[in-house]
């Protein structure tokens, strides 16, 4: 009675089931805050792994009692009690063990280990820590059905790309050569044999003829393939009838020479039937038909005129025309065109040449005159030689005439 009593005066305005609720709650928030600075709680970290990959699992402790660290598997079996192995697994191998650490390694890792995995210090009380190994299940290589035949100009295709084996689901994408196109929405089928899944996408396009040879691509997106994509590549064939041109053999055709025509059809397939004819006329004598060639055995200016082909592959047929004109011997049979390029190239060469020629001729000029006044120079002042120191100018002249005469007799002396 004394004791509830003094419940009730400490507080006085609780009932008794809620005091005994903030009691527990406070011993609940103080357990927690003890947890969170246990030395000896182990820690560990959640780890994601591609089937086939290696995973390693490391739980620590801040402070060790010489107590040992046991890593347990999804099934609660022991893999691991500090250094000493207890399942016989080879592909889990012990990595590290020292008081504050455990770590080991699974290698070739499987679906069936995905799951949660235990690290356990043997205190007292025992100390647990969970950690999470998600496995991620590569999906294969996309397979892409639905196209077994061409299909013709102006109709439609419809693909279907598939790939299993994700997990989580993959994702598909579709490209027409680099440019990304959209299909339908991934349909997700699970695998009823393992937690893996199947995804499909379906692809229609419009096909015309740019789109023969055209690669269309399914590539899957998934977190498990390292570097990009995976991907498969179908090319796609377009029917359409061909396109028809002529080529000709020259395009100087002579008189008197032989010649032939071509007709080229660009279609799918390639056109394997051809038929030539004249317009407004008979093909002439000397000329016969030879598949896509039409040959002329000697060329005649009565063999021009314009002449035509039809080429046809089974899809359709296209025409095309040529207009055959034979040069005479006494014709301009020089392409204008080349003439000009001709022409204005010797142009060039003959200007090069001629400023050449007179940049030379400047320069001989130059050193000429340079030389010229050089030596003037010279001639004046043995003229004037002697007839400085005279004192009048009449003297000056005769000491120069004497002073040349000297010289000139001091140069028959030295003869």
């Amino acid at each position: 009675m004394r004791e509830r009593a003094g419940v009730n005066m400490a507080f006085p305005s609780l009932p008794a089931s809620t005091f005994v609720a903030v009691m527990l709650f406070a011993a609940c928030a103080q357990s927690n805050n003890m947890y969170d600075d246990d030395p000896f709680q182990p820690v560990t970290s959640d780890e994601t792994v591609s089937v086939g990959g290696t995973v390693t699992l490391t739980c620590r402790v801040a402070e060790s009692d010489n107590s040992s660290l046991q890593w347990s598997n999804t099934a609660q079996q022991t893999l691991y009690f500090g250094e000493k192995r207890a399942l016989r697994d080879n592909r889990i191998q012990l990595h590290k063990s020292t008081p504050t650490e455990l770590s080991i390694t699974i290698a070739d890792v499987q679906l069936s280990d995905d799951g949660e995995y235990t690290c356990s210090i043997f205190t007292m009380p025992v100390r647990t820590a969970r950690a999470t190994v998600t496995v991620l299940g590569v999906p294969g290589k996309p397979v892409i059905t639905g196209f077994e035949d061409a299909v013709s100009e102006g109709s439609s295709v419809t693909l279907t790309c598939s790939s299993s084996g994700s997990k989580p689901p993959a994702r598909l994408h579709w490209y027409r050569g680099p440019d990304r196109v959209e299909g339908r929405p991934n349909v997700v089928e699970s695998n009823p044999k393992e937690p893996t899944y199947t995804v499909t996408s379906v692809l229609t396009l419009p096909v015309t003829r740019d789109d023969n040879n055209a690669m269309i691509t399914c590539a899957v997106d998934h977190p498990s393939i390292s570097g990009g994509e995976k991907r498969t590549e179908q090319p796609l064939s377009v029917l359409f009838s061909p396109i028809v041109s002529i080529k000709p053999e020259s395009d100087l055709p002579r008189e008197g020479e032989k010649f032939h025509l071509q007709c080229v059809g660009n279609g799918n397939p390639e056109p394997m039937s051809f038929k030539w004819w004249k317009k407004d006329g008979e093909l002439p004598p000397l000329v016969k038909e030879d598949g896509s060639f039409l040959r002329f055995e000697v060329l005649n200016k009565s063999d021009n005129g314009v002449y035509l082909c039809q080429a046809a592959n089974g899809v359709g047929q296209g025409d095309g025309s040529y207009t055959l004109l034979v040069q005479g011997e006494g014709d301009i049979s020089e392409d204008p065109t080349a003439m000009s390029t001709s022409s204005g190239v010797d142009h060039a060469v003959i200007g090069g040449v001629v400023a050449v020629i007179v940049f030379i001729m400047l320069c001989l000029l130059i050193v000429l005159g340079r030389y010229l006044i050089r030596h003037k120079g010279t001639y004046l002042t043995h003229e004037a030689k002697g007839s400085d120191d005279a004192p009048d100018a009449d003297t000056a002249i005769i000491n120069a005439e004497g002073g040349h005469s000297g010289a000139e007799d001091k140069k028959e002396y030295f003869i």
